[in-house]
């Protein structure tokens, strides 16, 4: 305390201020100058290509431009964080050695904290490394129609750690992104309704297709649903011998969520065409036989040869 109260130990102080001051306070300023300016660049670089990415995307009509601006924005602001976080701890390690403090301790302690934390939560790592690149590379958004896990359903939100996922019955499953083992989307870009349609064998192949393909280009030139149909009907040709039918194959390409709408009305309209044509749809059948069926002609045989006998 007595120390504290002396001239000499002031005269030091100062002079000891005075030299950092002058030694250590200019390369502290320029630092965060450096700081300063590298934020901005960061920033306008990061704007600019989040503008040029929008712009883009804008041209491309297929695109559903509100849920890309929102991946968009998602990853700008990702990368934006990430910078952020390298730039400041860059600043706080100079700042401390400018200070006089020993930063190899720091820098010690704060690789093992985040080993334990790493080891702790590379669970959440992990998801959000996944979200990252679904996000990333457009696997999946909002409004898709998806089979996450071999569950399908609606999708309802993207986020970096999770994926909301409302199936038919309206049950929500929310899935972690860094354990989704397979994900098939339905509605990217383009969809499609494959139908295997079954006719009986005394059906004529060709004409049965040549009436598929008259049905599909008729509901093409639908004013309701013609719109929704990407490319004419492809008829495959007969795919496989069945039991009891001979199964045609077909697809109809459609734009995204709309195949089950056209799907099912082609079918109604197809199911028409077969009964004005004669086309029978076969369906599966059996024959029950009650006992044990005797032909007239043995069975008076068998009443000769008792009589023989007797």
């Amino acid at each position: 305390m007595e120390e504290i109260i002396t001239t000499d130990f002031w005269k030091d102080l100062f002079e000891t201020g005075q030299d950092w001051i002058i030694t250590e306070l200019p390369g502290l300023i320029i630092i965060i100058i450096v700081l300063l300016i590298a934020s901005r660049i960061i920033s306008f670089v990061l704007n600019k290509l989040k503008r040029t990415l929008i712009h883009r995307a804008e041209k491309n009509e297929k695109e559903n431009l509100p849920e890309i601006e929102k991946r968009i924005t998602t990853l700008i602001g990702i990368v934006r964080g990430v910078a952020s976080i390298m730039l400041w701890s860059v600043f706080i390690m100079i700042a401390l050695k400018k200070f006089g403090v020993e930063i190899a301790p720091i820098l010690a302690s704060a690789g093992i904290v985040g080993l334990a934390v790493g080891f702790g939560a590379q669970e959440l790592v992990r998801d959000f490394l996944s979200g990252f690149f679904i996000l990333l590379e457009d696997q999946v958004r909002a409004g898709d129609v998806a089979i996450i896990n071999g569950t399908g359903g609606s999708v309802e939100k993207v986020e970096l750690r999770t994926i909301t996922l409302r199936d038919f019955a309206g049950v929500v499953h929310i899935f972690q992104n860094g354990k989704i083992n397979t994900l098939a989307n339905m509605t990217k870009e383009w969809s499609a309704m494959v139908f295997d349609i079954g006719v009986a064998y005394k059906e004529d192949v060709d004409m049965v297709m040549q009436v598929m393909k008259d049905v599909g280009a008729d509901l093409q030139n639908d004013e309701l649903l013609g719109s929704s149909i990407i490319e004419p009907i492809e008829i495959f040709g007969l795919d496989k011998f069945d039991d009891s039918a001979l199964v045609i194959k077909a697809r109809l390409k459609t734009k995204p969520m709309q195949q089950w709408a056209v799907g099912r009305e082609y079918r109604r309209r197809l199911k028409i065409a077969f009964d004005k044509n004669n086309i029978e749809i076969p369906f599966p059948h059996t024959t029950v036989y009650w006992g044990e069926e005797i032909n007239p002609l043995q069975l008076n045989i068998k009443k000769a040869s008792e009589e023989k006998s007797n």
